[in-house]
């Protein structure tokens, strides 16, 4: 990297070893950001997702590059449980961005803009100073309706006065920053609509998926059906847990691989319904091994509730399913519908156990259509969703703002 490139400091909460999908794509994106123009440094906290897997640090400041990205631990609280109560997240959720935002006041005048990446919505802090008093350009970079899922899944009271204080939080952040970035063009309406903010301001960002780390292989495919990924409330993992009573295949098994807040309760269910032999709960995986996981499968599983306030989400693993040529059978409401009608990838079905079960078998008997959708969706992720052109659109986006 030349002295003379420009530099971007990214904010995020999750960042490698965190297994997150966002500690991912933010991983991915900022790698092949470094390998074009720009000089990149993330600034993080401690590994601590999922929750209680990591040993806790008392460290202010740690760095390391890696791949060409310099990413800076800062302190943070490290909730130690699974499924922390409101204190510990809050604590978790808080004091990571105001140290991040203690850290740029000192050097943000080395970088030529800012990113803040939420979830969770507080990374904001880190940037909003400099929005509203200072010249170095920010990028809020939206993932998911935080405070709407918050609401739907009952951690946050509908109407309260922490719901409306948030939302005139969100709104400021959104108003002051110079680009809003969204996964989905329904999210960027809502937003729009939300909080009035300039529709030019808003560039659409997906996801994405790295296609050269998940391809498919020879590898022989068992009657699996797999779900990767966060095992947490936005998850309808309770419909497929009960599919598999009603699945006919032989064989047929449904691995849950990850772990989160429900798992526990998942696994009181399969105990429940005598499922024992049908649900596999692998836990945490290392992220490198997630390609083979796919690839010993047949079906990749991306169940969402129906809900929505789901409707802008489209799941990163259905896009590591495609890739990997794995037929997707999704459930849920909005874009992670219009995903696998554009893409021709797999189906989508409504959220209960018997449709479930009917599309597995479905998919399971017939390689011939497996092979089709696993063809169409990778096509389709190659063509527009491979992170190194998701990177190059936010270097497009950062040369905006900085006037390049």
């Amino acid at each position: 990297m030349a002295d003379d490139s420009p530099r971007v400091a990214v904010v995020s909460q999750h960042y490698p070893p965190d297994r997150s999908g966002n500690a991912s794509r933010v991983s991915d994106t900022c790698e092949h950001l470094a390998e074009g123009d720009w000089d990149v440094t993330v600034l993080a906290p401690p590994p601590t997702f999922p929750h209680g897997q990591f040993s806790r640090s008392w460290t202010r400041e740690t760095t390391e590059t890696v791949d060409g990205v310099t990413a800076h631990r800062l302190w943070a609280w490290q909730p130690a449980s699974e499924d922390p109560g409101f204190l510990a997240r809050m604590a978790y959720y808080l004091l990571f961005p105001l140290h991040a935002l203690c850290w740029l006041l000192v050097h943000h005048r080395e970088y030529d803009a800012i990113v803040t990446s939420s979830p969770p919505i507080f990374t904001g802090l880190a940037g909003l100073p400099f929005g509203l008093l200072a010249d170095t350009p920010w990028v809020v970079d939206v993932r998911d309706l935080w405070i709407d899922a918050a609401v739907g899944l009952g951690f946050i009271d509908e109407g309260s006065a922490v719901e409306r204080a948030s939302r005139w939080y969100e709104a400021l952040v959104l108003r002051t920053a110079d680009r809003v970035t969204v996964t989905t063009r329904v999210l960027g309406e809502d937003l729009v609509d939300r909080y009035g903010i300039d529709e030019g301001s808003v560039r659409h960002l997906p996801n994405g998926v790295d296609t050269e780390t998940f391809r498919p292989t020879e590898a022989d495919r068992e009657p699996t059906i797999v779900y990767a990924g966060n095992v947490g409330h936005a998850q309808d993992l309770d419909a497929c847990v009960r599919a598999m009573s009603s699945v006919e295949t032989p064989d047929a098994t449904l691995r849950i691989v990850g772990d989160g807040d429900t798992r526990d309760r998942l696994e009181r269910l399969v105990a429940e319904e005598g499922l024992g032999d049908r649900v596999e709960f692998t836990g945490l995986v290392p992220r490198e091994r997630i390609p083979e996981v796919l690839d010993g499968a047949m079906i990749g599983v991306a169940p969402l509730k129906r809900d929505d306030t789901l409707a802008y989400a489209v799941p990163t693993k259905a896009y590591e399913y495609m890739a990997c040529e794995l037929p997707v059978v999704a459930t849920g409401v909005g874009e992670v519908e219009t995903l696998i009608e554009e893409s021709g990838g797999g189906l989508f079905v409504d959220n209960d156990a018997e449709r479930l079960a009917a599309a597995f078998d479905d998919l399971l008997s017939d390689p011939e259509r497996r092979a089709a959708l696993g063809d169409s969706g990778r096509t389709h992720m190659v063509e527009r969703y491979d992170r190194g052109v998701v990177a190059r659109e936010l270097g497009r986006v950062l040369d905006e703002v900085a006037g390049r």
